[in-house]
């Protein structure tokens, strides 16, 4: 039987399939009765859409597989900390646990700024398991962000050098 670590493994590969489209490296499943029911990644950059966030993503399509709207025999695993967007649609799909592996101090609501999963006023809350391979999942966007930045560090250097030609 698989555990927690070996569920965020499998988030972590679909992270991978996001970054090889140059996509954030957020990769999320669902889990019921311990089979991998649905999938995904990032898809934002591809689809330009707000909304199309690995946890939003493999919410509709488990909720497509299940043939209803309610995930409660579920447990969805994802690699970054849900935002607030996403934290919203968890409650709403009434999915009962949540397993995250980096914390996001910036925009995280499952935790880090607020944990709106666990918030007693709502008709329904989710456990949530932070840390879970933590240092692979962080490592995994540091780099990411890191090859950006770098990116746009080369772009800006060929820009300079082109405008210096254009002088001479």
């Amino acid at each position: 039987m698989r555990n927690d670590k070996d569920y965020m493994r499998l988030a972590i590969k679909e992270a991978h399939k996001a970054m090889t489209i140059g996509e954030v490296p957020i990769g999320a499943i669902i889990v019921k009765d311990h089979q991998v029911i649905a999938r995904a990644h990032n898809l934002r950059e591809t689809l330009q859409q707000p909304t199309a966030h690995a946890e939003h993503i493999v919410i509709e399509r488990a909720s497509e597989i299940v043939g209803s709207w309610r995930l409660e025999d579920c447990t969805l695993y994802v690699t970054l900390e849900p935002c607030v967007m996403c934290a919203g649609a968890i409650v709403m799909s009434r999915i009962p646990r949540v397993v995250y592996g980096a914390t996001d101090p910036k925009g995280g609501c499952s935790g880090s700024l607020m944990n709106l999963l666990e918030q007693p006023q709502f008709n329904h809350r989710s456990s949530v398991e932070s840390g879970v391979l933590e240092k692979e999942c962080s490592q995994l966007l540091q780099s990411f962000f890191k090859q950006i930045r770098e990116q746009k560090k080369a772009l800006k250097q060929v820009k300079i050098q082109n405008d210096a030609n254009l002088l001479e």
